[in-house]
C-alpha cells in the first residue's frame, strides 16, 4: 500500500463482519480479507468467528507459514486506532453467592429421614412397654 495508511476506528472495523465484506484485525493493522474468504485454508468460518475483535492471538496461535505472512501485504488496508479498541473485561467474581433456595428443603429431609425411624422406633417400644405391664 503507498503513501499513507488509513487509520480505522474499532468501531467501523466491527461493521465488516460477513463473507461478503470482511475486515480483520491483526497486530494493529487492518486487512480486507473478503477475496480471501473462499480461498482460505481453513475456510470462511475460520475468519468470520475472528471478526469483531483484535485477532492477533487467534492467528498467531495457528502457526502460520512465512509465506502466508507475506501474502497478508496484499489485504493490508490500513491501520487501527488503538485507542478505540474496547478494553478487554476481565471476571470479576461476585460479591455475593446467590442463594439455593432448594438447600432448605434439602436439610429438612435429611433431618426427617433421621427423626421419623427414631419415631417408630420410640413409638414400638412404647407399645411393648406397655402390652407388657397389662
Amino acid at each position: 500500500m503507498a503513501g499513507e495508511k488509513k487509520v480505522f476506528g474499532f468501531e467501523e472495523v466491527v461493521g465488516h463482519n460477513v463473507t461478503k465484506d470482511c475486515w480483520l484485525i491483526i497486530a494493529g493493522k487492518v486487512y480486507d480479507v473478503t477475496s480471501f474468504m473462499d480461498e482460505h485454508p481453513g475456510g470462511d468460518e475460520v475468519l468470520l468467528a475472528v471478526t469483531g475483535k483484535d485477532a492477533t492471538n487467534d492467528f498467531e496461535d495457528i502457526g502460520h507459514s512465512e509465506s502466508a505472512r507475506e501474502m497478508m501485504e496484499k489485504y493490508l488496508i490500513g491501520e487501527i486506532d488503538a485507542s478505540t479498541i474496547p478494553v478487554k473485561r476481565t471476571h470479576v467474581t461476585p460479591q455475593q453467592v446467590p442463594s439455593n433456595p432448594d438447600k432448605g428443603d434439602d436439610m429438612l429431609i435429611k433431618i426427617l429421614q433421621f427423626l421419623v425411624p427414631i419415631l417408630i422406633l420410640g413409638l414400638a417400644f412404647a407399645i411393648r412397654q406397655y402390652t407388657k405391664s397389662e
